[in-house]
């Protein structure tokens, strides 16, 4: 028999389980997202095509950009990388606690299920992130005098000579986007699944 009076659960009857299915695929997919890279840029003079190389974390560069270009352009504060690495944890914590949390909160006058506030924090909150991303990129870009997206030329800092770069946003950009919306989704349709308990 399911557990309706208690702070966690783990039956729900049908629709709670369909919703937790639903619930570990967006994650999942958020989880994919995350480890695939957002946004990538091509220096026509150095080999290969993934030069610099933007993820959730940080910029990833080849060695000829690490050699001749200045870090402050591209590196991100000392503590970014701990502190997103951080978010991410706590974000997959909170979603594996919502999967068996059986509690209300109050906001205001309304009482909300645990669960779906949750939900709903984790996935505006990568939505937020994924933004962010675009809006730092875009920053740094123009402040050395570069497209974050299409072609661009900038000047070598070592031999100012004029260098062409081609940058695009990838795949992996567009998934985190659509899975902090599915995550947000879900959080308001999860009543549909959910029923006859406190969660």
């Amino acid at each position: 028999m399911a557990q309706t009076d208690g702070v966690l659960t783990l039956g729900g009857g049908s629709g709670a389980w369909i919703f937790r299915v639903l619930l570990v695929a967006a994650t999942a997919f958020m989880v994919y997202s995350w480890f695939q890279p957002w946004w990538v840029a091509d220096v026509a003079v150095i080999e290969g095509t993934d030069d610099l190389v933007l993820h959730p974390w940080g910029v990833e560069v080849v060695r000829q950009v690490r050699v001749q270009a200045d870090p402050s352009l591209y590196a991100m504060p000392s503590f970014f990388t701990p502190f997103v690495w951080t978010y991410f944890g706590v974000a997959m914590a909170a979603l594996f606690a919502s999967l068996f949390v059986n509690i209300k909160v109050s906001v205001g006058r309304i009482k909300l299920p645990l669960a779906a506030v949750l939900i709903a924090l984790v996935g505006l909150s990568y939505l937020t992130t994924v933004g962010l991303a675009y809006w730092i990129g875009n920053l740094r870009a123009d402040g050395i005098g570069v497209s974050f997206i299409g072609d661009s030329e900038f000047a070598d800092p070592m031999s100012h000579r004029k260098m062409k770069m081609e940058s695009d946003l990838r795949v992996g950009y567009w998934y985190a986007l659509y899975a902090g919306a599915a995550l947000f989704g879900l959080s308001l349709i999860r009543f549909l699944f959910v029923r006859g308990s406190k969660a």
